[in-house]
């Protein structure tokens, strides 16, 4: 066997688990979602308090063990504050984005709590990823640019039911400031890279596949979903985008922007 297939297939096997042990939250999390549709027992605890408890009990297991850090903690804690304000917009009675049909005890409004988790899991995602693999940048713009682009998108969610929809104004200017930037990333010696763009999107269709999984097992469903489930719209992957790259602000104003070695350049 050639020593570059060897290379290749040593690094792509390393890729794969580091992906893996990134998204243990997030896959542990779908898995209970997907089991609880399953099968769930008739109890006097409903689905959705029963997935918060679970949740809550994934984040404390993986802390004891190691496999999380404090610094991935706080950025669970971020995104799910910063979500479920945006879900008991998007689900109230004057919107109804999406809805939730089942009931439950722990609910801010008609979002169960633990929807919040959904969206900690993006985070907790990036923020392990970039350890994980060591992110390094180059042409990454500066914080204050990226900040106000992810404010203007964050805002952007609510404001698009009573305002023009800015959505397409922002994703193109997010896609200017960064159509330089490249995101280098260690496998296991050396730093390979992606466009940061490329990545972004790749993340933001895994996201729309996770979506479309827990839409069929009924966690929330959209309007065009009332009567039977059907394929979410793949315009979601756009608000996915989005998102992900307000994510990405939030993680990279909570750990350093780092550029890569002279010597990998």
């Amino acid at each position: 066997m050639p020593a570059s297939l060897r290379l290749f297939l040593y690094e792509f096997w390393w890729f794969g688990l580091k992906q893996a042990s990134a998204c243990i939250f997030a896959g542990l999390l779908l898995a209970a979602i997907i089991v609880s549709h399953l099968w769930y027992p008739v109890t006097a605890v409903a689905r959705y308090d029963a997935l918060f408890v679970i949740a809550v009990l994934l984040q404390v297991g993986l802390l004891a063990t190691r496999l999380e850090d404090r610094r991935d903690a706080l950025v669970i804690l971020v995104f799910h504050v910063v979500a479920t304000g945006m879900e008991v917009f998007k689900t109230s009675d004057a919107i109804r984005a999406w809805h939730y049909p089942d009931g439950g005890l722990l609910r801010l409004g008609n979002v169960p709590l633990f929807a919040g988790f959904m969206y900690s899991a993006v985070g907790s995602y990036i923020s392990r990823v970039w350890a994980l693999f060591d992110f390094r940048f180059t042409a990454f713009p500066s914080l204050p640019v990226v900040g106000v682009l992810a404010a203007a998108i964050y805002a952007n969610f609510f404001t698009h039911h009573y305002l023009p929809d800015a959505r397409w104004v922002i994703l193109a200017l997010v896609v200017w400031y960064l159509r330089s930037t490249w995101v280098h990333f260690r496998i296991d010696r050396v730093h390979r890279r992606m466009p940061l763009l490329l990545g972004l999107t790749l993340v933001a269709l895994f996201i729309w596949f996770a979506e479309n999984i827990a839409t069929y097992c009924r966690v929330w469903f959209y309007p065009s979903q009332t009567q039977g489930w059907t394929v979410v719209s793949p315009q979601k992957i756009v608000a996915w985008f989005l998102l992900m790259f307000v994510s990405f602000v939030l993680i990279a104003a909570i750990r350093r922007v780092r550029t890569p070695d002279p010597v990998e350049g």
